[in-house]
């Protein structure tokens, strides 16, 4: 690896930094690295996220002191408009539109597929890990994470192809394991400007419990529990911020399921929100029984 390219790995890593929820930590009296780690994320082996989060381990180590101001990574959310895709994404949060591959799998999608709209995700964290002394990209990834793809992935996020680490050489960890305790999530509310992640992050759990029950609800729909249906399906609405795509497969259930109870009115309501999450809903009388086309058309008036 050329040592232009470290630079601005380095360069990288200060630019990144800040699109991640990172709060600070005043360090009291008796602190320790392992207490605060257990604080906050309550896992005690956490104090080397700490440690190299901070450059606490250059010259050969730094004590920390009552005062001294600690930097807690945490994870970012970013709430996904229409057209946004995973390379323009990794390329405003995390400073590389290649890193679009790690961005998507940490949302449990793939960098080919474009985000849905509206769906909330999370940002990792991009942790500097400065390298003391001569390491190989398999050795700074065994320090952070469990599987061996993950030196790969290191490998394509940093663009050092392989290459022996040198001493004073930065490498971006990008991390998603970062779960906070409820003191740590205190403190994160408390720091300026962490508060709308927070809330993003209710939205994204939300989200994913709704793509966990849209299984459940659809066979609630084709199997006739057209009740069943209309009560899970507004349990799912009432969960949060979901994103376009679950409310139009809710909304479309609750259409078919308010047609099938002979609730006009509400079948109407739920068609033209259906319609508005997916504007390219078509009437088809092809696909469509007149009943719902019959709905469709009378919440065309709603609007």
């Amino acid at each position: 690896m050329r040592r232009t390219q470290i630079a601005a790995i380095g360069m990288a890593a200060v630019c990144v930094a800040t699109q991640a929820d990172a709060f600070t930590y005043v360090v009291q009296k008796n602190d320790t690295l392992a207490g605060i780690a257990e604080r906050m994320y309550g896992r005690i082996p956490y104090e080397r996220i700490l440690v190299h989060a901070n450059a606490l381990e250059a010259c050969g180590g730094s004590p920390i002191v009552p005062g001294m101001l600690l930097e807690v990574p945490a994870v970012a959310h970013h709430r996904v408009s229409a057209g946004e895709t995973w390379q323009g994404l990794a390329k405003d949060l995390l400073g590389d539109p290649d890193r679009a591959e790690k961005l998507a799998a940490a949302n449990d999608s793939k960098s080919w597929t474009p985000p849905d709209d509206g769906a909330d995700i999370v940002v990792p964290y991009n942790l500097r890990y400065v390298v003391e002394d001569r390491e190989t990209i398999p050795e700074v990834a065994a320090k952070f994470f469990a599987d061996k793809e993950s030196a790969w992935m290191l490998v394509r996020y940093n663009h050092v192809e392989g290459a022996t680490l040198q001493r004073g050489d930065v490498v971006l960890v990008p991390l998603t394991d970062l779960p906070l305790t409820e003191e740590g999530k205190q403190f994160a509310r408390d720091a300026e400007g962490t508060a709308r992640s927070e809330v993003e992050g209710a939205a994204r759990e939300a989200q994913r419990k709704a793509a966990n029950e849209m299984p459940s609800l659809l066979a609630e729909q084709r199997g006739g529990r057209y009740l069943e249906a209309v009560v899970h399906g507004n349990r799912l609405l009432a969960m949060g911020e979901l994103t376009r795509s679950q409310l139009a497969d809710i909304h479309r259930v609750l259409t078919e399921a308010y047609v099938a109870l002979d609730a006009t009115g509400l079948a109407a309501a739920a068609c033209q929100r259906w319609r508005t999450a997916d504007p390219s809903v078509s009437l088809d009388p092809v696909m469509m029984s007149p009943k719902i086309i019959a709905a469709c058309k009378a919440g065309e008036q709603l609007k």
